[in-house]
């Protein structure tokens, strides 16, 4: 950008006051110690014009760089996280044992330890027939997904992340949607467990499912998720929300259990993990 300033006249556009004594006068009634000085101070003045002008130019243009920038680089991270799935160790994303510091039923703590890690897949036998529906305009680029047993092996929670070919506004068009339609309470969208067989999860089946939560991020095109129930196989007639079953005074056999919290609590420690990595692919210099 380019900046120019000019000064007026001194004596003529403007009067010049100075407060000190004069050192005698030339022959137009002048002090002449104030001759030779207005041409400095004006010169001054315009300097110190063009200075601030400049720094207020250069502010507003580093902001535009910044603003810029800052688009870029999100975009840049969004479509790094979409790689995630293959570019982060297992053990990183489903760690071998997963603390829940307050995460049971009155917050109790909660231990959780893997027993499958399911191979990555694509999500045609992952989700109920209308779930599957409503993800389809996001795609489906992989899908991994692993089962934890509480420390008494009572309850299995399969946790999973679902990595989309969507665009940041695709993403936050499938999040408004499960907000405002409540889709993430209904019980014909459900995510199916990963029931390994010879494992304490072979008989957590589609009829077993007591509790579930879905999580539509917008910020990576990722859709995390975690489904609980019973390891003795026992079926279920009406699997509840976990944000509902977390509910105290909840008086379900899902809430009463507290697979709401086995549910929420898996999901949350992943997603947490999982944005870890989000992060860190924000904070990676170029090489």
């Amino acid at each position: 950008m380019s900046w120019t300033a000019s000064a007026g006249t001194p004596g003529r556009d403007r009067p010049v006051v100075t407060f000190g004594e004069p050192e005698g006068y030339d022959e137009r009634g002048r002090g002449r110690s104030l001759i030779g000085r207005v041409a400095p101070r004006t010169a001054a003045a315009a300097a110190c014009m063009v200075l601030g002008l400049g720094l207020i130019g250069g502010a507003v243009t580093g902001s535009w760089l910044l603003d810029d920038g800052g688009d870029t680089g999100a975009a840049s991270t969004f479509s790094s996280a979409g790689g995630l799935w293959h570019n982060v160790p297992v053990d990183e994303l489903f760690p071998p044992t997963v603390q829940g510091t307050g995460a049971g039923p009155g917050g109790a703590d909660r231990t959780w330890t893997r027993i499958a890690v399911a191979p990555a897949t694509g999500c045609a036998d992952a989700f109920d027939p209308l779930l599957r529906k409503v993800l389809a305009p996001v795609g489906c680029q992989r899908l991994i997904r692993a089962t934890y047993t509480d420390a008494t092996q009572s309850y299995v929670t399969t946790v999973g992340l679902l990595f989309t070919k969507a665009d940041p506004a695709g993403m936050t068009a499938l999040a408004k949607r499960f907000q405002t339609e409540h889709l993430d309470r209904r019980t014909d969208l459900l995510p199916l467990p990963y029931a390994a067989k010879g494992t304490a999860a072979e008989r957590f089946g589609a009829h077993q499912r007591a509790s579930w939560t879905i999580s539509v991020l917008t910020d990576a095109p990722v859709v995390s998720y975690a489904v609980s129930g019973w390891a003795d196989g026992r079926t279920v007639d009406s699997p509840q929300p976990a944000a509902d079953a977390e509910v105290s005074g909840a008086t379900t056999p899902a809430a009463q259990a507290g697979l709401g919290n086995e549910a929420q609590g898996l999901a949350d420690r992943v997603e947490r993990r999982l944005r870890q990595y989000i992060v860190g692919t924000a904070t990676e210099k170029p090489s």
